[in-house]
């Protein structure tokens, strides 16, 4: 059965930029508004990835290199976008995280996280709404979250800590930015296994969490793409101007049934976790050679 729920030309007229667009959910994001007629620009610091997902992404996507921890370098994003021509959407989708024991996270390791969830997200959204603001026009942003930003998460805190924040964000700003047409939501995504993401938060086969498994799900599944590309879809289209200020968990009712953090890593060992810090610190030298 198709999932295809919207008319190829949907988002015909939008201008819609998905922060880190060039990998995992974004990359996938970025694929479903093209085809349904935006204009889609992506965002990161790998040229080489953004290159390669502008390739698939197709429809005229434009790629553009951007450190969003950077308000400088998302200003120069922005003047390069707008000579083209506004931007109508924003998808906040750029992330950081990795699992590991709180006390043992140094201030480098929250920072970053929390310098690209938080500050980065902020930053963009702010770069669109003044542009919007001055321009008038009814611009819409949806945030990526995490169901954590209900609950929390332990050995995730930055990320639940970054998260919230723009929960906190969504629904203050739908309240204050209103007025000029704007509208902001959020995704909460259940588990939705992506490769890169998927090796810091799984990073040893012994200690998996029920986080990320699907025998917790209440609908016995891993979410699948095209249900979260509707989604979006939906929320940055004309069809639904009177949401805004929503966060929307899309998990399989997995929050509600209390098993969508990472507190069962408690049993984990020293071994196991010294074990994790290894596994996740050579996928993150794999990203890193990537930026090269």
């Amino acid at each position: 059965m198709s999932m295809d729920i919207f008319k190829s030309d949907v988002l015909a007229g939008k201008s819609i930029l998905v922060t880190g667009g060039g990998s995992g959910l974004g990359k996938e994001i970025s694929k479903a508004l093209a085809a349904k007629g935006a204009q889609v620009h992506i965002c990161g610091r790998r040229a080489n990835v953004l290159e390669e997902a502008v390739a698939e992404i197709g429809h005229g996507a434009k790629a553009h290199i951007c450190d969003i921890r950077d308000a400088d370098s998302i200003e120069a994003m922005m003047e390069a976008i707008w000579a083209a021509g506004p931007l109508t959407g924003l998808v906040n989708n750029a992330a950081a995280n990795f699992i590991a024991p709180t006390k043992d996270l140094s201030p480098r390791g929250f920072r970053a996280v929390t310098s690209t969830v938080m500050d980065g997200s902020f930053f963009v959204t702010l770069a669109c709404g003044k542009r919007w603001i001055e321009q008038g026009i009814k611009g819409s942003v949806v945030s990526n979250l995490v169901t954590w930003v209900w609950s929390g998460s332990a050995f995730v805190v930055p990320s639940a800590m970054a998260k919230t924040a723009l929960h906190a964000m969504t629904m203050s700003l739908a309240v204050e930015w209103g007025k000029y047409g704007i509208r902001l939501n959020a995704t909460a995504p259940g588990p939705f296994p992506t490769e890169s993401a998927w090796e810091k938060l799984n990073p040893i086969p012994d200690a998996q969490s029920s986080a990320t498994g699907s025998d917790t799900v209440p609908l016995g599944r891993f979410g699948q793409m095209p249900e979260l590309q509707n989604l979006i879809t939906f929320l940055l289209s004309d069809g639904c101007d009177y949401i805004s200020g929503q966060t929307i968990a899309i998990d399989g009712g997995q929050h509600l049934a209390q098993p969508g953090t990472f507190a069962d890593l408690n049993g984990m060992s020293d071994a196991q976790w010294q074990a994790a810090r290894e596994a996740i610190q050579a996928s993150t030298q794999r990203d890193k050679a990537n930026r090269a």
